[in-house]
């Protein structure tokens, strides 16, 4: 999906990338990839760290991908970013936590950075896609705080966060995975 991913969101002509919760680093490597001016910033727990520089190592981006331990809850993430990519963290959280994490991806960007959210999205209906549900009730029983959210949802928690020209990418995903576009004001 990463390799699918960077050649359909169009990120030429930004210069810094910060794959917030990112982990293993595969979607900032295959952004970098698409993308030779492009260099990326993994945050996340320092637990990932080997397992980031082994991924960009082994795609020869590891001069362009470098790592920042932190927990996006309880530390500073750096900032001026253009792009911020927030892949499959937010089912993890309830609205408030959400609404954090929305807030430190819009505090590390320049002005007129975007955000970029990829999850598993539910119509606004609540009644599907099937896997999306399904997903939902999973995170609802297994985690503390987690679900899937409705497009609308993101949406409105984007805009709060201040982000404007909120818009679904032209992108389906395994199991209708979707990616949500917002630029800061």
């Amino acid at each position: 999906i990463a390799p699918r991913l960077a050649k359909v969101l169009d990120l030429s002509g930004h210069k810094r990338l910060l794959d917030l919760g990112g982990g293993p680093g595969t979607y900032a490597v295959h952004f970098c990839l698409e993308n030779p001016a492009l260099r990326a910033t993994v945050f996340d727990l320092a637990t990932s760290r080997s397992f980031a520089a082994s991924v960009s190592r082994r795609f020869g981006v590891s001069d362009r991908v470098d790592f920042v331990a932190g927990d996006y809850f309880e530390d500073a993430v750096p900032g001026g970013f253009d792009v911020a990519w927030l892949s499959q963290i937010l089912h993890a959280e309830d609205p408030d936590g959400c609404q954090a994490i929305l807030g430190k991806a819009v505090g590390a960007l320049r002005p007129g950075g975007m955000v970029l959210v990829h999850d598993f999205l539910l119509r606004d209906t609540m009644d599907g896609p099937e896997f999306a549900a399904l997903f939902s009730l999973n995170m609802l029983l297994v985690t503390p705080r987690g679900q899937a959210y409705a497009e609308g949802q993101i949406r409105q928690m984007m805009q709060q966060a201040g982000l404007t020209d909120i818009a679904l990418v032209d992108f389906v995903g395994p199991n209708d995975s979707r990616v949500l576009r917002g630029v800061v004001a």
